[in-house]
This record gives C-alpha cells, sequence and structure tokens, in this order.
C-alpha cells in the first residue's frame, strides 16, 4: 500500500483545479432538499453546527503527521482552506471525546487518533449521497458504501450540505473502522507474534519518480514536492495485505502455533558462521517459509471450495510433471485435513482473515522441498575430466523435464569425473540420489545393454564454513540398465547448514567413474544422467 507522503506544507494550501466548478455545476450535482451555505468552508459549517462541537473540538487538537512527525497545522486548519473534501461528522455524545483529547496530548496518541478516527471521516473525493449505491474513498485508504441516505449502515441526520471547499454529511455515530488483514497482525494481541515480526520490515522509500524538482544546486537535486512511500519489504513479497484496493485471504496462526511452526522452520535455516547477516537471513527465511503460501488474491483463484492457489502460484509456477509435487496449490481447503478447515473467519477491509490454532500446513508442503538438479542443465555442471557431454531432449513422461545428459568417456578406457552444484538446500536430511536412464531410452533397438560403475563423494560446509566431503563410504554403485534406476547415494545425510538462496557453491555431488581395465567388457562408461534428486527426510527417528 502506497501512502504519499508531502514534504512542504504549502500543498495543504492549493486548490486542485480539477475541483474548481462554477456555482451553477455545482447548484445542479448538489441540488436538493439538504442545502447548505455555500459561501462558508466545511470548517465553518462545522463550527456553526452545535450538534459537532465535540468533532471541531478534535479537528482543532489532531494535527497532521507527515514522516511520522507531528506538523503544527491541525485538520481544522486544513479543512478551512482551499482544498475540496467530504466530511462525515458524528454528532456529540456518540464518540468519546474526552479519550481522544487525552490521546493527542502526546505525538504516538495523535498518531492514534488522526489514523482510527479523523482520517476515517475525511475523503478527497466530492461524494453525494445519490440513488445509487457508490462508494467512498476515505484519506486513511478505507472505502465505504454510500446508499439509502446512509453511509457503511450508519444513518445521516443531514447530508449534501455545500460547502465552498466540498460537501458535509452528519451522521448519527461515527463511522466504523474495520482493520486491513496488515492492521489486525499488527494490532491483536493473538496474533502480535506474526505482526511484530512483520512491522521490522517497513521503511519509509523516497520516489524521486513522483517528486517534484526545483533543480540542482551544487550537484545534488532540490525538491520542492517530495514523496515519500511507506512499505513493507516483507509484504512486497508474501502478498500486499495491507493495500486497500485488492481482495485477500490470509491464515494466521495465533501465539502458540505460530511458535511452534517458527521453532521448528528455523532448524532448516541456518547459515554458516562465514555468512554476512546470517541471524538476519534465518529469520528472513523462516518468516517467508510460514508466510509464503498463508496468502491468497481473490482475483487468482477459480474456485474457492475446490482448490485454492497462494500468491507465490504465480511467481514460482511449479507445475506437477512427470510425478513431481505440486507446490503453492492447496485442494479442497474447507474439508477435513485441508488447510481452512475449522478456521475462524474474520472480516477485513482488504479480505478475510482465517484464524488457526496450529500452522495448518506441513513442511513437506511448503519450505521442505524436493530438490532436482536436471543434469542437462550445463550451468550446474561446476568440473568435469576425461569425457565429453551433451544435453539431450526427449520428450517422454518418464525423464524430469524432458531432458537428460549425455556423458561419453573421452577414450574407451577413461574413468571420468562430473561435479553437479546443489541449490537451495536447506539444514537438515535429506536422501541423495542418482537417477539414471537405460541407453534404450534414447534408442530402442539397443539389446547389449551393460551397466554402469561409478562412486559418489558430496561437498559441502560445516557450521564454520570449512569445506567437507564424504565419499558415501567409497561404496561402488550399479545402475540397471533394463530401467530408469533412482540410487541413492548417501541415506538421510544430513546437511549441517543451509545455502538457501545464496551464489556461493556449498553443496555440490560428485560423480566418478570407477570401472577398471579388465571390467571394461562388463560394464559400459557411458552414462545417460537425469538428475541429481535429494529427497527431505524429517522425523526420521520416528
Amino acid at each position: 500500500m502506497k501512502w504519499m507522503v508531502r514534504l512542504a506544507f504549502a500543498t495543504f494550501f492549493i486548490i486542485p483545479a480539477s475541483f474548481l466548478v462554477s456555482c451553477a455545476e455545482w447548484d445542479d450535482h448538489y441540488e436538493g432538499d439538504h442545502l447548505g451555505t455555500v459561501d462558508q468552508t466545511l470548517w465553518q459549517q462545522l463550527k456553526s453546527n452545535t450538534q459537532l462541537s465535540d468533532f471541531c473540538q478534535v479537528l482543532e487538537q489532531t494535527k497532521i503527521f507527515r514522516m511520522h512527525k507531528k506538523t503544527p497545522v491541525s485538520y481544522a486548519d486544513l479543512l478551512n482552506s482551499g482544498q475540496s473534501f467530504t466530511v462525515v461528522a458524528p454528532v456529540n455524545g456518540t464518540f468519546n471525546k474526552d479519550s481522544l483529547l487525552q490521546l493527542v496530548q502526546t505525538a504516538q496518541g495523535d498518531s492514534v487518533v488522526e489514523r482510527f478516527f479523523v482520517l476515517n471521516h475525511l475523503s478527497r473525493s466530492l461524494s453525494s449521497i445519490e440513488q445509487d449505491s457508490k462508494k467512498m474513498p476515505l484519506l486513511n485508504k478505507k472505502h465505504v458504501t454510500m446508499e439509502n441516505g446512509t453511509i457503511e449502515g450508519v444513518n445521516l441526520t443531514s447530508y449534501n450540505l455545500r460547502a465552498k471547499n466540498g460537501i458535509l454529511h452528519v451522521a448519527a455515530r461515527p463511522l466504523h473502522y474495520q482493520r486491513s488483514l496488515y492492521e489486525s497482525l499488527s494490532d491483536k494481541e493473538e496474533l502480535s507474534s506474526i505482526g511484530k515480526i512483520l512491522r521490522q520490515y517497513e521503511e519509509d522509500y523516497f520516489d524521486a519518480n513522483s517528486s517534484v524538482s526545483s533543480g540542482i544546486i551544487e550537484g545534488v537535486p532540490i525538491y520542492v514536492d517530495s514523496v515519500v512511500i511507506e512499505r513493507n519489504r516483507m509484504l512486497q513479497q508474501i502478498g500486499l495485505i495491507n493495500a486497500e484496493d485488492s481482495t485477500y485471504w490470509m491464515i494466521a496462526p495465533t501465539t502458540a502455533g505460530w511458535n511452534e511452526a517458527w521453532n521448528e522452520a528455523s532448524k532448516y535455516f541456518v547459515y554458516d558462521a562465514k555468512v554476512l547477516k546470517r541471524d538476519s537471513l534465518q529469520q528472513h527465511w523462516t518468516t517467508r517459509a510460514l508466510l509464503d503460501d498463508a496468502v491468497f488474491n481473490l482475483t487468482d483463484q477459480r474456485t474457492l471450495t475446490d482448490s485454492l492457489v497462494s500468491v507465490q502460484y504465480l511467481t514460482y509456477r511449479n507445475l506437477s510433471t512427470n510425478g513431481k509435487p505440486m507446490y503453492h496449490v492447496f485442494q479442497k481447503p474447507f474439508e477435513p485435513g485441508g488447510i481452512l478447515y475449522g478456521a475462524e473467519r474474520e472480516e477485513c477491509s482488504n479480505g478475510v482473515l482465517f484464524k488457526t490454532q496450529q500452522w495448518p500446513f506441513t513442511p513437506e508442503q511448503t519450505y521442505l522441498r524436493e530438490l532436482w538438479s536436471e543434469a542437462e542443465q550445463a550451468q550446474l555442471i561446476t568440473s568435469n575430466t576425461e569425457c565429453t557431454y551433451n544435453p539431450r531432449r526427449l520428450t517422454s513422461k518418464l525423464i524430469s523435464e524432458g531432458g537428460y545428459l549425455q556423458i561419453v568417456p573421452r577414450t574407451a578406457t577413461s574413468n571420468w569425473e562430473m561435479t553437479f552444484r546443489v541449490n537451495n538446500t536447506l539444514s537438515g536430511k535429506y536422501d541423495i540420489c542418482a537417477i539414471i536412464l537405460p541407453k534404450k531410452i534414447a534408442d530402442v533397438s539397443l539389446t547389449d545393454s551393460k551397466p554402469c560403475k561409478f562412486k559418489a563423494v558430496i561437498n559441502y560446509v560445516d557450521t564454520l564454513g570449512t569445506a567437507k566431503t564424504f565419499n558415501c563410504n567409497n561404496k561402488q554403485f550399479q545402475s540397471d540398465p533394463e530401467r530408469i534406476d533412482t540410487i541413492v547415494l548417501a541415506e538421510a545425510f544430513e546437511l549441517p547448514v543451509c545455502n538457501y538462496n545464496q551464489n556461493d557453491i556449498k553443496v555440490s555431488i560428485k560423480l566418478q567413474c570407477s570401472i577398471l581395465a579388465r571390467e571394461t567388457s562388463r560394464y559400459s562408461r557411458e552414462m545417460l544422467l537425469d538428475c541429481i534428486y535429494l529427497r527431505p527426510r524429517r522425523n526420521i527417528e520416528n
């Protein structure tokens, strides 16, 4: 959600050209039985109405905030200026004026009154009450419905009162402030564990393109109207649940469930000591692990009861192919075992929050994923000796991603070596496998098939970032020449640290052809390698 902050106070008193209308046009648009005094400002009209004295006192005492700082300009000053507004003013005795006036004595309290009360009753849009229902945007970015002499269900004692800088509606009570999904996470105690983490990623971003420059002095750009955007770096990734112009669903576990899921997930995002800001990275990716699939944009859904796709689905379309799991898609969400089964539904201003006691996903559904290093992708090959290799494409449901790597020895007796990097590993246990294809998959006429014999070495780093190797117990592996063979090189092998979203090569698998000269007639040195495959293992002790 973008909040545009103007640094130059002079902009408060500029009359937008779009709102300059002739008296005749004004009368034609707002003619009716509810007419105010057009030669008065909104503030003058408010002050002249004895039923609105409480509201006026709050406006006089509440200062406008810019760049998180209180300015000397009050909302009374603003409504007495040339800028145009629609004001919804609640009558006396319908809200606690004294508590609001007490709050505005402090900067933090003033900001709260501005956000939850004052901005919830002001709009930049000139909006009159008409027969047809319509939406009016408020200054706090909320939207309210205007219909049948009401605003958001609140009765109006009078409406369409004209002023020379806007329209006044008098309401029987204050408009209800409905929290957004993000505000619910930030403000509700039972969800505060999530909100506290998300708030750490808030920042102010200077938007030079939207700002008005007055030139350059001594090489430094000078801006007469600076635009600063309040944004949240985490929400930019998981879903803009602070935006009022979109509709989302979100799943949020309460404190105990969140903490339990966090403690488990954080164990998989332990970085080695040589990684800069490793603690911050652990927090960031643990948070992403739990929230990446917890936000759903309703415009992306086909049938809400049949399946849900998270915001991440459109970014990373991991479709199920050749037996691979489908991520970011959740079937039958409201049925037993579904991610929304038994969740408590809470309406928010920009969607629906589903509160759960536990994090309703499993690690295998979300962050603890199978890792596939496709052998035909040349960028994954870090070294090779005594061989040539050729990426091959073959349309077959039996082959991962429709490709494989043909490894050919340089001579008839050459024992080759090839090393493949593995990306995005977590700190946990994996079955590390090589998937090898039979030669006849490319040429069905072949009858004389031989197995390939090889060794494997796993390269990784320890918690200090020191390079380590594991030679898979020096075991000799043999492929089955008659079928697609998934060979487990190491079972439940534990990587002590993760290498998630890192460019450095810290995990790789080396395959070494190990055929003796006297064994040449029994084995083949040529290999058709489909991929290196890491299968995650969790709670294998149980």
